[in-house]
């Protein structure tokens, strides 16, 4: 079953190569989308892909890489589009 989660992670996640932790961990297993910072300090990302590996980089969001400190992880689940054919990091606009 294909799922889509829209989540914002809040701690100290911006610095510490989280958005690169996130595509790693997205790319290594199948999960499709994007990942970027927020002027609010916090990190936003969304992913598609089977639910077990999309409810598995959540899982790793929560814990995050070294050197982070997450201190909540917002998970709002939408419908799958499938719109995304790989992950990415985004810069810029928000």
């Amino acid at each position: 079953m294909k799922i889509r989660a829209h989540i914002y992670v809040s701690g100290w996640v911006q610095g510490v190569f989280f958005r690169a932790n996130v595509r790693s961990w997205a790319s290594s297993r199948g999960v499709s989308g994007w990942v970027r910072n927020l002027p609010n300090g916090k990190v936003e990302a969304v992913l598609e892909g089977e639910k077990e590996d999309v409810e598995r980089v959540i899982g790793l969001c929560k814990k995050g890489p070294p050197g982070a400190r997450v201190e909540d992880v917002d998970v709002e689940y939408e419908k799958y589009l499938g719109e995304f054919t790989g992950f990415e990091i985004r810069y810029g606009r928000y």
